[in-house]
């Protein structure tokens, strides 16, 4: 970690799509370089900016939108959070749509207070008429919550005011903690007591016990050296409780359901006080659209409807363009010739320069760069539209019955497309 030079090390998390690279970018005017986090090949952005008299190094972390670490992104970003010791952590979310970003927030809250709430696109939640009261989200919060626009670079210095401000505090108010059930809220009085000695909150220790998070306890024993899935005590103690969720019918799936439930009921309860859609319509609107793509009825048809239409769009507008492409690159093959036999060049070279190399490179570029140029932009629309995260909610349990995650189903996708089209235009030719 690259904090020789500065006074601060601070840690900037959110979900994909967030503005949060934009806000690096402005706040360390592009002077970064990327690093992987060690064990890790998932890179993180570095920079460093300055405010008033204090020097500071900005972690950009990458994109996710929990710390459960289904993926290695997440891990990576909840390895920095809990053993990075950042001085502070600033947790961007989406104005647009603040109720599925706080999640993440929540959680870290759970491993430190010293957070920053950065709320950003406050400009296209205003298009969208959606206001935020920022007090009211910095109280049930209990830490500072700041608006910006960071593509107009709006409310950037109040951010980094914030941030000089809760590094230099010494002491904290107590954060108001996050209730869960209360079979596990027992559970972690139990716990708690065992793993005061821990280099983590106990708190957040607990619940990664209580729900075999191994992934969290790995990390745990190789950035502390502490081991407890080997402490007689506490396996014990846990053993005695998972016989008792047995013995009232509680499975480790329903108890993580629920842990997952009580922060989404969190989130949903704190934005219920602090958002305001002055068009309710379009709130109504999103929860329709939302059942519609992820439903266990319609969302798999859909699904599958739109990436064939994505398919035929690419094979089809591509034809014409594939072959008046190659009749003109093909059109230049003699010109070259002649211009090699002006210049002296053997007949050999020439039949392996013009029929060997040049001809591959024109098939290649008039085969792929008209679907590619309809491809790539029709996957990034679908981005923007926020489709593709819902494709791979759609398909997340089942990647995770493979070891995978959902997220990975996108790759796939994309992949599969570029085989379709290899193997069409190969048809065709």
């Amino acid at each position: 970690m690259e904090s020789t030079a500065a006074d601060a090390v601070i840690a900037l998390a959110g979900n994909p799509n967030v503005g949060k690279s934009t806000i690096f970018n402005a706040l360390t005017g592009l002077r970064q370089h990327t690093g992987n986090w060690p064990g890790k090949t998932v890179a993180n952005a570095r920079g460093h900016y300055n405010h008033g008299a204090h020097r500071y190094a900005l972690m950009d972390l990458p994109g996710c939108y929990s710390l459960f670490a289904r993926s290695a992104e997440e891990e990576v970003a909840r390895d920095f959070v809990c053993f990075g010791q950042p001085d502070a952590v600033v947790v961007v979310c989406d104005a647009a749509c603040l109720e599925r970003n706080l999640i993440l927030a929540l959680q870290t809250l759970e491993l430190t207070d010293r957070i920053v709430v950065c709320v950003n696109l406050m400009d296209e939640a205003k298009k969208r008429r959606i206001t935020i009261d920022l007090g009211a989200l910095s109280a049930r919060l209990g830490i500072p919550s700041v608006g910006t626009a960071a593509r107009s670079k709006r409310g950037l210095g109040a951010l980094t005011h914030q941030i000089e401000e809760i590094c230099q505090l010494q002491s904290h108010t107590k954060k108001p903690p996050l209730m869960y059930p209360a079979y596990i809220e027992d559970a972690l009085s139990i716990l708690e007591p065992l793993l005061t000695e821990s280099a983590v909150p106990a708190r957040w220790l607990a619940l990664r016990l209580l729900e075999n998070d191994v992934s969290a306890l790995d990390s745990l024993r190789a950035h502390t050296g502490i081991d407890v899935q080997n402490n007689e005590r506490i396996q014990a103690t846990l053993g005695i409780l998972r016989e008792k969720y047995e013995a009232e019918g509680i499975t480790p799936v329903q108890l993580r359901d629920d842990i997952a439930s009580s922060l989404v009921q969190t989130a949903e309860a704190i934005c219920r006080d602090v958002v305001r859609f002055e068009d309710s319509a379009h709130a109504e609107r999103d929860r329709r659209i939302d059942r519609l793509l992820t439903s266990r009825r319609t969302g798999f048809p859909v699904m599958f409807l739109a990436l064939l239409v994505v398919l035929w769009l690419t094979l089809a507008g591509s034809n014409a363009p594939s072959e008046l492409l190659g009749k003109w690159l093909f059109s230049l093959e003699q010109p070259l010739r002649n211009l090699l036999g002006q210049l002296g060049a053997p007949d050999w070279l020439r039949e392996v320069l013009c029929a060997g190399g040049y001809r591959v490179l024109v098939w290649v570029v008039s085969v792929m760069l008209p679907p590619m140029a309809i491809f790539f932009p029709l996957f990034t629309l679908l981005e923007d539209a926020g489709y593709l995260p819902r494709v791979a909610f759609n398909l997340d349990k089942l990647f995770h019955r493979c070891g995978a995650c959902g997220k990975q189903a996108l790759t796939m996708c994309s992949a599969l497309f570029r085989l379709s089209l290899m193997a069409a235009q190969g048809q065709d030719t």
